[in-house]
C-alpha cells in the first residue's frame, strides 16, 4: 500500500509562511549552543495527504549526537494509548468485549481491592479511580522487571482513588489493564496483535510497540529527567525500549504514524484496508463522558474524553492550542510529543520533540497555534 503522498502546503489549503513559522521555531529550539530541544520533527496532513515531513536537530541530547535521522523513529510516549484502545475495539466489533461489563468478567482478579463495580469503559476514559503507575514502579523499572509483573500489579495491586465512574483521573494502568484484556481475549500478545492486526494490514514498517527487531542508531534519543540520569532504565535504555509498554512504549515515524491520523480521518479506512467501522471511530473520538452520568457536569463540559482518545481541554492549562476547539481529537506523550486531528477541517498535525513535555509544555502549544492558523 502507498504512503500517504506528499503536497506542497497551498495544494492543500495550507498557509506556507505560517508553516514556515514553526519550522523555525522548532529550528530555533533545535540549534545553536544553547538549544533547549535536543530534535523533533512536524508533519501537517490534509485531504488526504501531508507535507513533506521537517526533520531538526540531532539524534540525541549528547552535544556530540548526529544530525537526526530521516528515518528515525521517535518515542511517542502515551501516545501509544490511544492505539492500544483502537485493539480494544477491534474486540468489540467483533464481539468479544463489552464496554458496559464489569472488568471482572474477563479478569477475575481484578476484583482485589475492591474493583468490583469497574467497568470496562472505565479504563476507556480514565474514570476508573486506577493510579496513573504502580506504587513500586520505579522499583520494577530498577529490577528490569518483564511486562506481566506490570500487568499483575495493577490488576491485583491497585487500589482505586475513588469510585469509578464519579470522577476523572488520567490512568496508565487503565490502559495496561486494557491491554492485558487484549491479550487474553485475543490469545496473542498485545505487540503481535498490534503489528498483524493493525500495522500489518496498514503495510506499516517502522512503527511498533517497543524497538525490538530495529537498528538502535534508528531510535531517537530524548531528553531524560533527572531521576532517569545515569540509570539503565530510563527511556533510552535497552531495558525500555524494548519493553513495549502499552501505556507508552509505541516508536514511530512521523510518516508511518500520519497513516494511524489518517484512518481516523477517514472513519476507519485507509486505502483499501478498513481496521475499524466508521461508527466506532466516531464513538471513539466524541464526549463519552456525557454517558457517565455520575461524572460531574463541570467535568463532562470542559475535559472532555472519548475512547482512548483525548479531545481537546481548551481554557485549561493542558489545552493543546488556543486556536483549536474542543472537537478536536488527539493526545500528547511525556517525551515531547503532540497529536491533533480535526475532523471538520480534515487535517491532523504531529509534532514530535525530545524534550520532556513536563519542562515547557508551552513550547508545543505555541507550535500548535501556528500550525492551526495555517489552516485555510
Amino acid at each position: 500500500m502507498a504512503p500517504i503522498p506528499h503536497a506542497k502546503p497551498e495544494e492543500i489549503n495550507l498557509e506556507p509562511r505560517r508553516l514556515q513559522t514553526a519550522y523555525d521555531l522548532l529550528e530555533s529550539w533545535t540549534s545553536g549552543p544553547q538549544r533547549t530541544v535536543p530534535g523533533g520533527a512536524i508533519v501537517v496532513g490534509r485531504q488526504g495527504r501531508i507535507t513533506a515531513p521537517r526533520f531538526f536537530g540531532r539524534q540525541g541530547p549528547e552535544d556530540d549526537a548526529p544530525a537526526i535521522r530521516q528515518d528515525g523513529m521517535f518515542l511517542m510516549a502515551s501516545i501509544t494509548k490511544p492505539v492500544v484502545y483502537m485493539a480494544a475495539m477491534m474486540l468489540v466489533e467483533r464481539g468479544l468485549l463489552n464496554l458496559t461489563d464489569p472488568v471482572t468478567r474477563y479478569l477475575p482478579d481484578f476484583a482485589a481491592h475492591h474493583k468490583e463495580e469497574t467497568l470496562v469503559i472505565h479504563l476507556f476514559t480514565h474514570t476508573s479511580g486506577l493510579p496513573d503507575m504502580l506504587d513500586n514502579n520505579l522499583e520494577l523499572r530498577r529490577q528490569h522487571a518483564p511486562l506481566a509483573r506490570f500487568i499483575e500489579g495493577a490488576i491485583r495491586d491497585t487500589i482505586p482513588l475513588f469510585h469509578p465512574g464519579t470522577q476523572l483521573s488520567y490512568q496508565s494502568m487503565g490502559t495496561l489493564v486494557v491491554a492485558e484484556l487484549v491479550q487474553r481475549l485475543s490469545g496473542q500478545s498485545i505487540y503481535g496483535f498490534l503489528k498483524r492486526e493493525i500495522f500489518d494490514p496498514l503495510e506499516l514498517k517502522s512503527i511498533a510497540l517497543g524497538s525490538r527487531g530495529y537498528e538502535a542508531a534508528r531510535l531517537v534519543r530524548v531528553q531524560q529527567p533527572d531521576e532517569q540520569k545515569d540509570s539503565d532504565w530510563g527511556w533510552n535504555s535497552t531495558y525500555w525500549r524494548e519493553l513495549g509498554a502499552p501505556w507508552g512504549g509505541l516508536f514511530s515515524t512521523p510518516e508511518d504514524f500520519a497513516v494511524i491520523c489518517q484512518l481516523m480521518l477517514d472513519g476507519g479506512r485507509y486505502g483499501r484496508v478498513r481496521i475499524l467501522n466508521s461508527r466506532t471511530t466516531e464513538m471513539m473520538t466524541t464526549n463519552r463522558l456525557n454517558d457517565l452520568p455520575e461524572v460531574p457536569e463541570m467535568t463532562r463540559r470542559t475535559r472532555p474524553w472519548g475512547l482512548g482518545w483525548r479531545l481537546n481541554h481548551p481554557g485549561t492549562d493542558d489545552s493543546w492550542g488556543d486556536l483549536l476547539p474542543q472537537h478536536v481529537f488527539g493526545h500528547t506523550g511525556a517525551t515531547g510529543t503532540t497529536v491533533w486531528i480535526d475532523r471538520q477541517r480534515e487535517g491532523f498535525c504531529i509534532l514530535l520533540t525530545t524534550a520532556p513535555r513536563s519542562t515547557a509544555p508551552w513550547r508545543l502549544v505555541h507550535l500548535s497555534n501556528v500550525i492551526a492558523s495555517a489552516f485555510l
